[in-house]
């Protein structure tokens, strides 16, 4: 079986969300983002094919997530550099639900100062998210 998109950002993110989402079934995702065959979903996450721009919605639903972090997720498997490129030209860097709570959070609690981001904010952010 030829699997050209296994490693791809995608694939592993699809696994890791439908993981996350438990008890919620393959079936139940696939069933909710429009999938005739349920199937589909475990070929995108064994990279045996793509997925098609078209169901980033209804998939980003079905696994309840951002749809502009999947959709990015899904040019880069098709392998849209060129058109994600005018993408990014044209509307700057593509910022999810989540990042913008945490961006309204450092506003907030810097006062709307416009903080730097400094050597010791940067060791602490990291610290966080154990990097």
């Amino acid at each position: 079986m030829k699997r050209p998109y296994v490693n791809s950002a995608l694939a592993a993110y699809v696994t890791k969300r439908t993981l996350q989402l438990r008890p919620k079934s393959q079936i139940d995702i696939a069933g909710e983002a429009g999938f005739v065959n349920a199937n589909v979903l475990s070929m995108i996450k064994s990279g045996a094919t793509k997925l098609p721009l078209d169901r980033v919605l209804g998939l980003a639903n079905a696994l309840e997530c951002d749809p502009r972090h999947l959709f990015l997720l899904a040019m880069g498997q098709a392998g849209y550099e060129t058109e994600s490129a005018a993408i990014a030209q044209i509307f700057g860097t593509i910022v999810t639900t989540n990042e913008t709570i945490w961006l309204k959070e450092l506003r907030d609690a810097s006062g709307g100062a416009d903080p730097a981001l400094t050597t010791r904010s940067r060791s602490a952010l990291r610290g966080i998210f154990s990097k």
